[in-house]
């Protein structure tokens, strides 16, 4: 088995986990996600409320899917009981970012505003006119949200211009010399 499935999973007080033969969900206090199991491996709860993951017949597609799916489901139950957190910054003179109901209006020194649909379970903040907050149960949709928005105005190397992730770091380059 692989290294990463191992590991059992912690489930906390807060955290209800209801396993069928072919699915797991997963209920928290800030929302269910469910998930299919795929065909070689079996989920169990343990007596000391954790959850581990272990296989019905080895094969070398079966021994990576394992080590996917302990991950997957530490992930939902991470998002159900404590949540994920993108935040992104905008660079750039002129640069804004609004939310209004279900969008999100994005100002990147286009000739035109840019309307972002938020998806459903994804919040999305703005604390300030630089700053987006996005915020939301299931890992993938937060980071794919983020990775929509960044791409709408990437950060270029000479200035830094654009919309970046919090955590991230640009490393400018140079300017040619005459």
């Amino acid at each position: 088995m692989s290294r990463v499935s191992k590991n059992p999973i912690t489930i906390p007080s807060s955290v209800e986990v209801n396993l069928s033969s072919t699915e797991i969900s997963v209920k928290g206090p800030f929302g269910i996600l469910k998930q299919e199991l795929f065909k070689n491996i079996i989920v169990e709860k343990s007596k000391d409320n954790s959850l581990v993951i272990n296989l019905s017949s080895f094969s070398k597609q079966g021994n990576a899917m394992a080590g996917t799916t302990r991950a997957l489901i530490a992930n939902m139950v991470h998002g159900v009981s404590v949540g994920f957190e993108k935040k992104l910054i905008l660079v750039g003179v002129g640069y804004r970012a609004q939310v209004n109901s279900n969008r999100l209006n994005l100002a990147l020194g286009f000739s035109h505003p840019i309307d972002h649909l938020i998806p459903d379970g994804i919040v999305i903040e703005t604390p300030t006119q630089t700053e987006v907050i996005i915020k939301g149960v299931d890992k993938q949709k937060v980071g794919q949200l983020a990775a929509e928005i960044r791409a709408y105005r990437k950060p270029e190397p000479y200035k830094g211009k654009g919309i970046r992730y919090a955590d991230e770091v640009i490393i400018l380059k140079e300017t040619k010399k005459k």
